[in-house]
């Protein structure tokens, strides 16, 4: 599941590194251009330098007060985002026994119908029960930044005004590897916080993944311009305060899905071939037919012998 987590995410990570680059071409003289630049790089100048010259011509200021009214936006769709996401993580701690049963199949089986019939009786238990096979995960807030993402790494980039600003002695327009540790830092503390309150298999779930959010946005900082990254670095601030947010919520959510449970027990598939006996008699109806023929071949058999 992990993996299948990771094919999702790992597209959305390379359109995003490519939207950063803000498809900005340059002319032969070397003006940027572009309807990226044009209509996203050019206002947010304008936008940065109104707002560093009220706050005492400070672009870094500006930048996180940007950061600070975006994030205060997206903060009602995040949090509820990761609520419905903790439902699920719940409701599948409660289906896992039945999953574990269900994988050791798939691994043990023999044939490919065999195959495809244990992935059908996963399928069935997560739509039976009604549990996202991505674990809730949802994509509007990356898309939501997406354009800010772009509209902030143009104008950085492309404005020799903003390019030339230090904040905190870093130079706003150039690489810096400290925000870059400070982004994978605040986005690792993120993650850890985010196991916080569940059970042991989940955490041993998560354990793969823990990481790769860090990784990906201190990735996506070193490449870009300082003043991209500060805004990651207040980002992963206002995430580590919106897991904050869930895990006093989550034993509320504990509860309600528990109380869900003893209202719509969980519902199990049933399997299409059934087990072999200790017997050794083939409860299964393919089984039972193909045994039919072959009774009926070993008659056929016989009869042409005694003629």
């Amino acid at each position: 599941m992990n993996r299948k987590k990771l094919s999702r995410l790992f597209p959305l990570f390379m359109v995003l590194v490519i939207f950063l680059s803000g498809c900005v071409r340059r002319t032969a003289s070397g003006k940027p251009y572009g309807w990226v630049y044009d209509n996203l790089a050019v206002p947010t100048q304008h936008l940065l330098l109104w707002l560093s010259q009220q706050l005492g011509n400070n672009l870094g200021w500006a930048i996180i007060l940007i950061t600070f009214i975006v994030r205060l936006i997206l903060m009602p769709i995040m949090v509820n985002q990761s609520r419905k996401s903790t439902i699920q993580q719940e409701k599948m701690a409660s289906i896992q026994p039945y999953m574990t049963e269900i994988q050791k199949r798939s691994k043990e089986a023999k044939t490919q119908d065999e195959q495809m019939e244990a992935n059908q009786e996963m399928m069935a238990l997560y739509k039976d029960n009604n549990i996202s096979m991505t674990g809730g995960i949802g994509c509007l807030p990356l898309l939501v930044q997406m354009p800010i993402f772009a509209a902030l790494y143009a104008a950085i980039q492309y404005s020799p005004e903003l390019s030339s600003s230090y904040f905190m002695g870093i130079n706003l327009g150039n690489k810096s590897f400290a925000l870059t540790a400070l982004t994978f830092v605040i986005y690792a503390a993120q993650g850890y916080m985010s196991m916080i309150g569940l059970s042991p298999e989940q955490k041993k779930q998560m354990q793969s993944m823990l990481l790769i959010s860090p990784i990906m946005t201190a990735g996506i900082t070193y490449v870009s311009p300082a003043g991209l990254g500060l805004y990651f670095f207040v980002g992963g601030i206002f995430a580590c305060l919106q897991t904050l947010v869930i895990i006093f919520m989550r034993p509320r959510i504990k509860k309600k899905v528990a109380a869900d449970l003893e209202e719509h027990p969980i519902k199990t598939p049933v399997r299409k071939t059934k087990p072999v006996t200790n017997d050794g008699e083939v409860e299964n109806k393919q089984a039972t037919m193909h045994n039919n023929n072959r009774q009926r071949n070993a008659g056929k058999q016989r009869h042409h012998n005694n003629e």
